[in-house]
């Protein structure tokens, strides 16, 4: 029998771990999943420089492979979720608003901020990084891709936006255990033309860069899955 390979999730945060956890190794079933918290938003890390995003990403993979005595032939593909979080809407949907002073607050046409040049910043230092993972078909020579929630997980899946992190928990516990029983209705929702984006992934990813699309409510994460749905 063939030895199973890893399929190596990354996301951002532990409700999105809860959210999909349960289901990816159901639809995976015949590999082993492996979901990689990264515990923030690696394509917003100021720390480092938007041209270093491939580095942190492939150091993401071997630390993992060599705290469990893996290799890049142990895994199958890399798949990484991002939000989107706005970052390509013009300087001009950026509001100055002091009643965001603790964290922006998003609607599907403005980000709203205490800080409105912070935003800005983060925007074009995001969408650099954005871009050079999008365009990538390999990292540490595994497979990779990219994929994206608009204007995050929570709106894309759930239809919500600036959720507290108890609401995140709370709606991730219970789409979980909406879906991890039923994965063609999870298919279905990701092939819903409310949200998915037509196309092809390379299309999908020049769709989220126009216009406020980065704000709306899309994603392109049943691109992921058209050999195993196809509506």
């Amino acid at each position: 029998m063939a030895r199973k390979k890893i399929v190596f999730v990354i996301v951002e945060g532990s409700s999105d771990d809860t959210a999909l956890g349960v289901i990816l190794n159901r639809i995976f079933d015949s590999n082993t999943v492996h979901i990689e918290i990264t515990h923030g938003d690696v394509t917003s890390d100021w720390n480092d420089k938007s041209t270093d995003i491939l580095k942190k990403v492939a150091n993401i993979i071997k630390i993992y492979a060599a705290n469990n005595h893996y290799h890049k032939e142990h895994f199958k593909q890399i798949i990484h979720l991002i939000d989107t979080d706005g970052a390509y809407i013009p300087h001009s949907n950026v509001i100055e608003d002091h009643s965001a002073v603790e964290k922006p607050i998003y609607t599907e046409t403005e980000i709203h901020t205490a800080v409105p040049k912070n935003i800005i910043m983060r925007n074009e230092f995001k969408r650099e990084a954005m871009d050079r993972l999008a365009c990538r078909k390999s990292i540490w020579d595994i497979p990779y891709q990219c994929y994206y929630m608009s204007c995050n997980l929570d709106h894309a899946l759930y239809g919500k936006q600036n959720s507290s992190d108890e609401e995140k928990e709370n709606d991730s516990y219970e789409f979980a255990k909406r879906y991890k029983n039923n994965i063609p209705g999870f298919l279905k929702l990701l092939c819903d033309p409310e949200i998915s984006v037509p196309g092809d992934y390379l299309n999908s990813w020049r769709f989220i860069r126009k216009d406020l699309h980065s704000l709306e409510r899309h994603t392109n994460f049943g691109i992921a899955f058209e050999d195993i749905y196809t509506g």
